[in-house]
C-alpha cells in the first residue's frame, strides 16, 4: 500500500516567513515618518507664530512710544523720537521701517502713500495688518490718540512698518532646525523598530518553538506564557490540538477494536481449516486449503501488528517509564522467541553483559521494539542457520544487535523500510504485513534514540537499536 505524498505548494502560494516582520517594520517607520513629518510643521507654525508675536510686540511698544512722545504745541504737533524708541525698532534686524504721523487723514511726517488702517476712534491699543507697500510685504501696527489743537481735540494717528524677511528667516532656521531633528529622528527610529519588531513578534516565536520541537506524536497543550493579544490564537491552537487528539483516538481506538474483532474469527478459520487439511486427501484441494490457510495467517498477523502500532501509537504520548534492566528483558524476550526457533532448527547466539544494565523507558514500547527485531530474524532467513543477538554499552546508553543470516534488504535503506506498509524485495514469498520495522522506529524516535538495518557482510542483515539510558 502506498500513500501519495501531500502536492507541494504552488509557487503563488509560497509562504512568506518574515511577511508579517517586514509589515510590522513598515509601520512603524512609516508612524516615524509621518511624526517627524508633524514634528516639522508643527514647528514651522510655531515658529511663524512665535516670531510674528515677538516682532508684533517690539512693533507695538514702538508704536506706542512714538504715540506718546506727541506734543500739541502753538504751531501744531510736535514730534520728538526718542532714541529707546530707534533702539526698538533697531532691534528687528535687518527689517526696513515705515512711519508715519497724520492729523486728520493728511500726512504730517513720513512716508504719505504708507496703507493706513482707518480707525473709529482714538485708540491707544496697537491695531497690526499686513499690507504690501513698494514691493515689500509689510507688517503694520497703528494707534491713534486725541490731541487738543487750536481748542479742539483732534485725533493723530500713528503708523509704523516693517518688511517680514528677517521673521521668515526665523521661521525657516527654526524649521531647518527642526527637519534635521526629524531626520535624525527617522534614522534611529530604524534600529529601534527592527528591535521593536523583534521584541513583539518574540511571544509568537516562543510559542511556534516550543510547538515545533515537539514529536510527532505529542499533542500536549500548548502552556507558554503568551501576552494577552495572542491568547485568543493559543486557545485556537489548543482546541485545534485537542480536536486532533480526539481524532487521533478514534483512529487508534476504531485500530484496536478492528484489529480485535478480526484476530478472533481468524483463529478460528484457521482451526477449522487445518481440520479440514487432515481430513482432505485430494492435491488440489489440499492446495487450496493451504492457501485458505496461509491468507488467514497473513490477516491475523496484518491485524495483530495493526494492534500493537495503535498501542504504540498511543502510548507514545502518555509514556510510563520505569526502571527497567535491559539485559533481563532481551534474555527473556530470546527465551519466548526460542521455541519458534527451534521448529526450524534455528539457534540464538545470546552475547549479554554479565552485569544489569539498567534503562529508563517504556517497558511496553521497548518490548515491542525488541519482540518486532527478534519475530524478524526467527521469520526471514532459512532454516538451520544462527540468530546473533547482542548487548553493549554504547556512548551514554546501549546498543542492541540483531544479526540473522537470511536473504538481506536488497540494498534498501532504512528510510524506506521503515515505512509503513512498506516490505523489501526479499520478502514478497513470507507472510507479513510491513508494520515490524514501523513500530522499531517510532519507539526509537519516541525515546530519542535511533534505528538502521543494513545488509550484514557474509549474507543476512544487522538490525541496530541505539537506545540513551
Amino acid at each position: 500500500m502506498t500513500v501519495p505524498a501531500p502536492p507541494a505548494p504552488t509557487a503563488g502560494r509560497a509562504p512568506q516567513p518574515h511577511s508579517l516582520r517586514q509589515r510590522l517594520v513598515v509601520q512603524l517607520l512609516v508612524l516615524a515618518a509621518a511624526l517627524a513629518v508633524g514634528l516639522y510643521l508643527a514647528v514651522l507654525y510655531s515658529a511663524q507664530r512665535a516670531s510674528q508675536a515677538t516682532m508684533d510686540a517690539i512693533l507695538g511698544a514702538a508704536t506706542l512710544s512714538m504715540a506718546s512722545n506727541l506734543r500739541a504745541t502753538d504751531q501744531g504737533v510736535r514730534i520728538d523720537l526718542p532714541p529707546s524708541t530707534l533702539s526698538m525698532l533697531s532691534a528687528t534686524g535687518q527689517e526696513r521701517l515705515f512711519y508715519r504721523f497724520s492729523v486728520n487723514d493728511t500726512a504730517l511726517s513720513g512716508y504719505e502713500d504708507l496703507p493706513v488702517l482707518s480707525l473709529s476712534s482714538p485708540a491707544l491699543t496697537p491695531v497690526f495688518y499686513n499690507d504690501t507697500y513698494r514691493g515689500a510685504d509689510l507688517r503694520l501696527a497703528t494707534v491713534s490718540r486725541a490731541l487738543m489743537i487750536d481748542n479742539t481735540l483732534t485725533p493723530v494717528q500713528v503708523v509704523v512698518g516693517h518688511t517680514r524677511d528677517g521673521q521668515r528667516r526665523i521661521a525657516a532656521q527654526l524649521a531647518q532646525n527642526a527637519a534635521v531633528f526629524g531626520l535624525l529622528l527617522f534614522l534611529v527610529s530604524i534600529p529601534l523598530s527592527l528591535v521593536s519588531a523583534g521584541n513583539m513578534l518574540r511571544p509568537i516565536r516562543t510559542i511556534a518553538n516550543a510547538v515545533g520541537r515537539r514529536g510527532a506524536h505529542d499533542l500536549r497543550p500548548v502552556r507558554q506564557p503568551a501576552p494577552a493579544e495572542l491568547l485568543p490564537l493559543v486557545g485556537a491552537l489548543n482546541a485545534f490540538i485537542a480536536r486532533l487528539k480526539a481524532a487521533f483516538h478514534h483512529t487508534e481506538t476504531f485500530l484496536a477494536e478492528a484489529a480485535h474483532h478480526i484476530r478472533t474469527p481468524l483463529a478460528t478459520l484457521r482451526s477449522e481449516g487445518e481440520l479440514l487439511l487432515r481430513s482432505t486427501q485430494e492435491d488440489a484441494q489440499r492446495q487450496r486449503i493451504r492457501r485458505m490457510i496461509r491468507s488467514a495467517d497473513e490477516c491475523a498477523r496484518s491485524a495483530g501488528q495493526l494492534l500493537e502500532h495503535a498501542t504504540i501509537l498511543y502510548r507514545s504520548e502518555q509514556l510510563e517509564q520505569t526502571e527497567i534492566d535491559l539485559c533481563s528483558l532481551m534474555a527473556k524476550l530470546v527465551e519466548r522467541f526460542r521455541t519458534s526457533a527451534d521448529m526450524r532448527d534455528m539457534t540464538f547466539v545470546l552475547t549479554l553483559p554479565d552485569h544489569p544494565c539498567p534503562i529508563r523507558a517504556d517497558s511496553v514500547l521497548l518490548e515491542a521494539a525488541l519482540r518486532n527485531l527478534l519475530d524478524n530474524a526467527v521469520k526471514y532467513p532459512p532454516a538451520e542457520t544462527d540468530i546473533e543477538v547482542s548487548l553493549k554499552r554504547h556512548g551514554a546508553g546501549y546498543r542492541a544487535c540483531v544479526r540473522d543470516h537470511g536473504p538481506g534488504i536488497g540494498g534498501a535503506p532504512t528510510a524506506q523500510l521503515v515505512r509503513r506498509f512498506q516490505r523489501g524485495a526479499t520478502s514478497e514469498n513470507i507472510v507479513g504485513a510491513g508494520l515490524g520495522l514501523t513500530i522499531v522506529q517510532e519507539v526509537a524516535d519516541t525515546m530519542g534514540g535511533t534505528f538502521s538495518i543494513i545488509d550484514a557482510d557474509g549474507g543476512g542483515t544487522c538490525a541496530t537499536l541505539d537506545l540513551p539510558r
